[in-house]
């Protein structure tokens, strides 16, 4: 009898508990079902279609260096999991499934179906957040803010941090790899290792060389201060797990201080956890609806040539246009520039969230349906945040306050590069850069109207 590891976004063999599982048994394979149809349906960027398939690749490897046999099958959709999975374990003497439970509806919906089907057990085991019971209140409820949930969230960690597994033993016999097959249209996401070992580098450097500075530096567009990992988290290369063991063996107690540097970006782990608690807890968010059900009721403008401009980089804001040139060249954007870009969609442009939301999952290699919602919904408004509506960013003072030498604009703005470091940030019409296709102060007016209508 043998049992099997399937595969979802938890490409890596360190820490991996359902294959740590598996491989207990005795012997084991693994497999993984692409589904084109469904990536087709939620708009999965290019770049990210290449990084998930030089993941497999490079998870291939990995368990032929095991002995682990492995294999990438084409299933086409969702809807034909059950059947794929009931044929493949019939097919191989299947004794046991173990799985990462996953905390979006689909996915819930896609493992009921699955262990409905089998005749064999199918074993969710927990993986993808550093708190697998879920961070709940006092009365047993979920939090619905963020500052009461990170502060508890810390306070369990700090008592009883998670362990991580070792990698399982190699069998004798070494395998070919199996190999994916190119599933859809591509971008070149060659800049971000796909490779578990270098994933893990890029972890170890930014721990002992940038941590210490997080706080200080991550809101610099022009600086490398972040770290970079969220799309090797958001296929699971690697585990959140392994972020706070390695943050804490460099940095040490300090993490538990959230207004330390390490600490702030343990706190940015957090976030992740809190939104895809929010979407495990209140599914409507991850389905097109606003967690702030009032909302709904917005009569958001929706001007297709306004939001054409803002997808192009032609708002005549700087940093507006130079942070979404940077996601439409290299498939990411700083997390400073997410917030005033979709901001300024939002309450400058008065176009629907849910716009912004997809356009950003049809470019980022990093897209993670709870994070990217749960960041679209806090600067719109409709969201878990406690702050009131009429925050509302002036990208003007955004742009002096973190790019204040223009060095990030000159470099995705290039029409901007011989301005000086006061007018870069106004430049006004100059040459083929336009002019503001909206204005600041009119816009916030309109902003607050639209708020009001539906609190009146």
């Amino acid at each position: 009898m043998t049992a099997l590891v399937w595969f979802r976004n938890d490409l890596r063999s360190l820490d991996h508990p359902a294959l740590s599982a598996a491989a207990a048994k005795g012997h084991c394979r693994a497999v993984y079902f692409l589904c084109p149809q469904q990536l087709d349906e939620h708009v999965i960027a290019p770049i990210r279609r290449h990084y998930l398939r030089r993941a497999l690749n490079a998870l291939a490897g990995q368990l032929a260096d095991l002995g682990i046999p492995f294999d990438i099958i084409d299933a086409g959709h969702f809807r034909a999991l059950p059947a794929a999975l009931v044929d493949y374990c019939q097919q191989h003497n299947i004794s046991e499934v173990f799985a990462h439970e996953e905390l979006l509806v689909d996915e819930r919906r896609r493992d009921r179906a699955c262990q409905q089907a089998l005749t064999v057990p199918l074993t969710l085991l927990d993986d993808r957040l550093l708190h697998p019971q879920r961070v709940l209140k006092d009365d047993g409820g979920p939090y619905k803010v963020f500052t009461p949930y990170a502060r508890r969230g810390r306070a369990l960690l700090q008592s009883a941090p998670p362990n991580c597994l070792r990698r399982p033993k190699a069998i004798d016999s070494q395998l070919p790899p199996a190999e994916c097959p190119v599933f859809g249209e591509e971008k070149d996401s060659g800049d971000w290792p796909a490779e578990e070992e270098a994933v893990l580098n890029q972890l170890r450097d930014f721990c002992r060389e940038r941590a210490e500075a997080y706080r200080e530096q991550r809101d610099f567009p022009s600086v490398p201060g972040t770290s970079k990992l969220s799309a090797a988290l958001a296929l699971g290369l690697l585990s959140p797990r392994q972020c706070l063991a390695r943050l804490h063996a460099e940095a040490g107690n300090d993490i538990w201080d959230p207004k330390s540097n390490p600490g702030t970006w343990l706190n940015e782990l957090l976030w992740r956890e809190f939104y895809h608690q929010i979407a495990f807890h209140f599914p409507r968010v991850v389905m097109g609806r606003a967690f702030q059900a009032d909302t709904e009721a917005i009569a958001w403008g929706n001007d297709a040539k306004l939001f054409a401009a803002w997808q192009q980089g032609r708002t005549g804001y700087p940093i507006v246009d130079a942070g979404m040139r940077q996601l439409a060249e290299t498939g990411w954007m700083h997390n400073r520039l997410r917030m005033i870009t979709a901001s300024f969609l939002c309450k400058h442009l008065h176009i629907d969230w849910r716009w912004g939301e997809r356009h950003f999952l049809e470019q980022l290699i990093d897209a993670d349906f709870a994070s990217n919602n749960g960041g679209w919904q806090w600067a719109a408004s409709t969201g878990t945040d406690a702050a009131p509506y009429f925050r509302i960013f002036n990208p003007t003072t955004q742009s002096q306050r973190f790019d204040a030498q223009g060095q990030f604009i000159r470099h995705y703005v290039p029409e901007l590069a011989q301005q000086s470091d006061k007018a870069i940030h106004q430049p006004g019409e100059v040459g083929n850069y336009p002019a503001p296709i909206v204005d600041h102060r009119a816009s916030r007016e309109t902003t607050l109207a639209l708020f009001q209508q539906i609190k009146d």
